[in-house]
C-alpha cells in the first residue's frame, strides 16, 4: 500500500516547491524567504522593489489557485466573518512581531540553518497552534 494518496501528494509537491524557492532565494540572493520580514520592509526598506514583486507573486499564486480550485481551498474559512479574519490577522501579525519572524522564516529557513532561536519559535508556534485547535474543536 502506498502512503502517497491524493491528499498527501499535493502537500508533498507544495512542500517541495516551498523548499526549492527558499533554497533558491538563499543561494541566488543571500536572503531568507520569511514573509513577515519581506512584508514589513516592502514599503520602507531600501530594496523594496523585489519585496513588492515577491508579495505580488504570493498574491497572484493565491488568486490563481482560488480560481483554479474554487471549492477545494480552505473551506473552513467560508464561515468566518470579516471581523474574525481581521482579529486573526492582527493576532498573527502580533505573534510574528514578537517572534521576530513568521513560520516560513523560522520554520523553513531558520530550522534548515540550525538556528536555535528558530527552533524555540517553531516549538512555540506549534504548541500554541495545538492548544488553539483543541480549544476551537471543543467549542464547535
Amino acid at each position: 500500500m502506498s502512503i502517497i494518496t491524493p491528499a498527501i501528494g499535493p502537500a508533498l509537491a507544495g512542500g517541495a516547491l516551498i523548499g526549492l524557492v527558499c533554497g533558491t532565494m538563499w543561494l541566488v540572493h543571500g536572503r531568507i524567504s520569511g514573509i513577515a520580514g519581506i512584508a514589513r520592509l516592502a514599503l520602507q526598506g531600501p530594496d523594496r522593489v523585489w519585496r513588492l514583486w515577491f508579495l505580488a507573486g504570493l498574491f497572484a499564486a493565491g488568486l490563481i489557485a482560488r480560481l483554479a480550485w474554487p471549492h477545494d481551498l480552505a473551506p473552513g474559512y467560508a464561515s468566518l466573518g470579516w471581523l474574525q479574519l481581521i482579529v486573526a490577522g492582527a493576532l498573527v501579525g502580533t505573534g510574528t512581531a514578537l517572534a521576530n519572524g513568521c513560520t516560513s522564516g523560522h520554520g523553513i529557513c531558520g530550522l534548515s540553518r540550525l538556528s536555535s532561536r528558530s527552533l524555540a519559535a517553531v516549538v512555540t508556534f506549534m504548541a500554541v497552534a495545538a492548544i488553539t485547535a483543541s480549544i476551537v474543536a471543543a467549542l464547535a
